[in-house]
């Protein structure tokens, strides 16, 4: 890989910056000063230090973000906040993207990664990965909804669901409201709104808990991320 490319790639600023680190001689390889930003570098195997700082190269970030309301699942948008704007301008260089989606107004467990092959893994419909949701229902949640969802809803547009795990929470009669946590094995738009909708419900809230075998960590404030442990890291490729 190009020296530059490298500097780049890492945070270290544009190109136009790195050329002035390399000319300022603050650039060094194996302990060498080197200059010119064409050299050539095994980010792998070559030491580069940076005004003192040794270079650790990652060509993949996996991120676990607790998504906020309000803020849409995507790298771009010119109306609203992105989830990648939540992230530290060092942490967006490498590009990382939303694994799925959230809907704006949904909050949870969030996956972002520049790692094309994972995220296409998790996503597949081959795959049935599991998805966890806690959610506020209007309306009281009954043994017959628990039932249907086991069954297969059959969405108002005709879709056939696949069984889905519905488990009632809490209750409250007076105020017609029930707490729900639901498991899908597929990710269609809006699905689990639309699968209450079916059965005379609406949800108020929606909250994603865990996707395949990463569980959202609760001391992870809403808005904050960090970067996956190896434990949770490996947990995904193994799905």
């Amino acid at each position: 890989m190009r020296l530059d490319k490298l500097l780049a790639n890492m945070g270290f600023g544009t190109r136009k910056t790195v050329k002035t680190l390399l000319k300022a001689k603050e650039v060094t390889v194996n302990g060498i000063v080197i200059k010119d930003g064409k050299s050539q570098v095994d980010p792998d195997k070559d030491k580069v230090v940076v005004a003192g700082e040794a270079v650790e190269y990652q060509e993949f970030v996996y991120f676990m973000l607790h998504k906020p309301q309000g803020v849409v699942s995507a790298t771009n948008d010119n109306l609203h906040k992105t989830v990648i704007d939540l992230l530290a301008p060092k942490d967006q260089v490498l590009d990382p993207f939303p694994v799925g989606r959230l809907d704006k107004d949904t909050e949870g467990l969030l996956l972002l990664t520049n790692d094309g092959t994972l995220a296409h893994n998790l996503l597949s419909p081959k795959k049935h990965v599991d998805k966890c949701y806690k959610a506020t229902i209007n309306g009281i949640v009954n043994e017959q909804d628990i039932l249907a969802f086991k069954n297969g809803i059959t969405l108002n547009d005709g879709f056939n669901c696949q069984s889905a795990e519905l488990d009632i929470l809490s209750i409250d009669v007076d105020a017609e409201q029930s707490i729900i946590q639901v498991t899908i094995h597929e990710g269609k738009f809006h699905q689990v709104k639309r699968m209450f909708e079916a059965v005379d419900k609406s949800v108020t809230y929606l909250k994603r808990l865990s996707m395949g075998n990463l569980k959202l960590d609760e001391t992870l404030e809403i808005g904050k991320y960090r970067q996956l442990t190896e434990e949770e890291l490996s947990s995904l490729t193994n799905e």
